[in-house]
């Protein structure tokens, strides 16, 4: 029979993880914890100048001329907070806790996105009575943002053409087809003007949103911070002049934005009436649209301290007109996959800074010509106002052969060891899949996970008794694969 450890030291790993700040863009502490631990495990391993990490174990005595098996997962986590927590991503730990069977965190995101498969490959590495082939454990950087880790991947980082991906959040499936993205940053120019006299001052908010994977959740018709906020800023401007000095809208450009906040000004006679009686007003609204998604989201329109600036109200006006051309949400569902979206576009973030403002957007596919059509059409809508265009990322999509050996006899260990077999499916989230496909010719890859609700968010929670099977199932795929 084959050795399975218990998940104890899985465990063990992610609390160490997550004692590790790793926010997308900032790997370098988590790359280092990283190569701490190849050190300590007498592990070959190779440092990119992007911070991907790749260790190296030899296979298990007598399974050397086994076929080499990497195991791939990313370092990085988005890191969102509740409104008020105090949370600084660069230096705060996360805080996990366990309750009725599953993981969560306390006021944050978890990280068990994509932080329990990377717990699961190191426990690997450690333990030298799990049998294996000649193994390479992957980690890529910035791949919740941009995937500039996996975009930039030597072609000779690693020689393995079979990986087990552990970047999955449905318990219940292989992975097969994953969507392309396109995330892009407009940029709209900005000037401040002295802000009016005698004006009455607020801050607008719209908080409570569930928020959620801007893939996985986008179909689920939750609330965005996004369109809300303008939505009722727009609904003051029908009926009183606005000024607005600042915005800020969600926390991570592949979130749906739960919360965002504008500061703004408004003639003092207008105040009350047209202002603040619009909280209840909205409040109402939204109870009704949201009741069975968002039955937390409220908005409030509290009086704050003046701005000595405002934003050019005519650039106010561009930024409504290019959102309003700007999708959120579903665009297209599939026709040949049953309950999957096909085509999406989320607005992540809104900010305002010095001399611009900027909108990121994260557009999805699984058709590249209408992903592209799709991201086209918003970075006119934005040139039209003005408006310059970062892409930050094109992901390309990927699809596995459902029936190729690889895939069936993983299915196989599913069924032997858990006693059912998983679905094979294709989801409308983005997975370096593609990358990797495009870099390392003949690459196979299978990718699992435990069952992960609500990633990128501050509900984010996995299940244990998910966590124990995938383990179970990672190790015997690894012992016959060897």
């Amino acid at each position: 029979m084959t050795y399975i450890p218990t998940t104890d030291k899985v465990f063990d790993l992610f609390k160490q993880l997550n004692n590790t700040p790793r926010p997308s863009h900032h790997e370098e502490r988590v790359a280092d914890f990283l190569c701490n631990f190849a050190r300590q495990h007498n592990l070959d391993y190779s440092r990119d100048e992007h911070n991907c990490v790749v260790i190296r174990k030899p296979a298990t005595p007598g399974h050397e001329a086994a076929t080499p098996i990497v195991i791939l997962n990313h370092m990085d986590m988005v890191c969102v907070a509740e409104p008020g927590k105090q949370f600084d991503p660069l230096n705060d730990p996360i805080e996990a806790y366990t309750q009725d069977g599953w993981m969560h965190a306390r006021g944050t995101s978890l990280g068990a996105d994509n932080g329990i498969g990377l717990s699961m490959a190191l426990a690997i590495l450690q333990d030298d009575n799990i049998v294996h082939g000649p193994l390479e454990v992957i980690t890529t950087t910035n791949e919740e943002d941009g995937m500039t880790g996996a975009s930039n991947l030597s072609p000779d980082f690693i020689r393995g053409r079979k990986v087990i991906n552990l970047d999955s959040e449905d318990y219940d499936t292989i992975t097969t087809g994953a969507a392309g993205a396109y995330l892009q940053i407009h940029h709209l120019p900005t000037t401040r003007v002295k802000a009016p006299r005698g004006h009455s001052w607020y801050r607008v908010a719209i908080a409570g949103g569930r928020g959620g994977h801007s893939g996985v959740d986008i179909n689920k018709g939750r609330a965005s911070a996004t369109t809300l906020l303008w939505a009722l800023l727009n609904a003051i401007a029908q009926e009183t002049i606005v000024n607005v000095a600042s915005i800020t809208v969600g926390d991570a450009s592949a979130s749906i934005a739960s919360s965002g906040s504008a500061i703004i000004c408004v003639p003092p006679d207008d105040a009350v009436e047209q202002v603040e009686d619009r909280e209840a007003h909205f409040n109402e609204w939204l109870a009704q649209e949201y009741a069975d998604t968002d039955p937390d989201v409220r908005c409030t329109i509290a009086p704050c301290e003046p701005c000595p600036q405002v934003i050019d109200p005519n650039q106010v006006v561009a930024l409504m007109e290019a959102l309003e051309q700007t999708p959120q949400g579903v665009i297209a569902m599939s026709d040949t996959m049953p309950g999957t979206v096909h085509t999406s576009n989320n607005v992540g973030m809104i900010r305002t800074n010095d001399g611009d403002i900027t909108v990121s957007t994260h557009t999805r596919s699984f058709d590249v010509a209408e992903m592209e059509q799709t991201a086209l059409d918003i970075k006119e809508a934005f040139a039209q106002v003005g408006a310059t265009t970062e892409l930050v990322m094109s992901a390309p999509a990927w699809q596995e052969n459902p029936d190729s050996d690889f895939i069936n006899l993983t299915s196989d260990t599913f069924n032997d060891v858990l006693g059912w077999r998983p679905r094979k499916v294709a989801m409308h989230f983005v997975l370096e899949a593609g990358f990797f496909v495009q870099k390392f010719p003949g690459i196979e890859m299978a990718s699992i996970g435990p069952r992960i609700v609500e990633p990128h968010s501050t509900r984010e929670r996995v299940e244990v008794k998910t966590i124990e099977d995938i383990w179970r199932v990672t190790v015997e795929l690894l012992s016959r694969l060897a």
